[in-house]
């Protein structure tokens, strides 16, 4: 079976400049991904899609391939499943090559590995799932708020406060991994579609990188996890 995975890696980065490649533990950001991808026991191919020269270069010396994306696919603006279905597109009109079953990992998760993306490739097969995502589950009371200020609750009456033990499991997203056969995407042009499923992580392992305090808290946890 043909397993594609997919690491978007984008030179233009708000909040950290070129995060993508920032030093961790004295390695780029990409090592973590890239390395969790070609580990695996299911991955059958790895590709980098950026728009960075820089990027590139770091990739292919980590081992992975790289396919350029293009400027008008690498703004803030822009989806993600744009660019997978170019990679797609351009993997079909150069190489007659179709995967069976597309992963995505998205870089700024360096805590995900490759224990994780087998885990949850399997999950995948053995289910039938058309698509699958990960992330942790929880038990919280969940507010949404108002134009106004005020909030209301999501999940409970508050005048029927339930104990803990009595909650509804509720799951979060945590980004680290999305996949989805071939033919699923087609269909929908959406990483997540069909009959779906929920691969658990645990919590302290879903850190996504989005500001420098992230980083910090993902660098001490690393330090923690080399000591065990």
């Amino acid at each position: 079976m043909e397993i594609l995975s997919i690491i978007p890696a984008r030179g233009g980065s708000k909040g950290i400049p070129l995060k993508n490649i920032i030093k961790i533990n004295k390695k780029p950001l990409l090592y973590y991904t890239i390395n969790a991808s070609l580990k695996s026991k299911l991955v059958t191919r790895t590709i980098v899609s950026t728009d960075h020269e820089k990027i590139s270069k770091i990739a292919k010396s980590l081992g992975a391939e790289v396919i350029k994306r293009p400027k008008k696919l690498a703004n803030d603006h822009i989806a993600l499943e744009p660019s997978i279905s170019q990679i797609l597109d351009h993997l079909k009109k150069t190489e007659n090559y179709k995967p069976d079953i597309i992963l995505i990992l998205q870089n700024t998760s360096p805590l995900r590995n490759s224990k994780h993306v087998d885990e949850a490739l399997t999950l995948l097969k053995k289910r039938n799932y058309d698509s699958i995502l990960s992330g942790f589950s929880y038990y919280t009371f969940l507010w949404k708020k108002g134009k106004d200020s005020r909030v209301k609750p999501l999940n409970y009456d508050p005048k029927k406060r339930p104990n803990h033990q009595k909650m509804d499991e509720q799951l979060y997203e945590n980004g680290a991994l999305f996949a989805t056969t071939y033919n699923a995407f087609k269909k929908s042009c959406c990483r997540i579609s069909g009959r779906i499923g929920f691969y658990k992580m645990p919590i302290e392992l879903s850190y996504n990188i989005d500001t420098l305090d992230d980083l910090k808290d993902v660098k001490r946890i690393m330090k923690t996890l080399e000591k065990l």
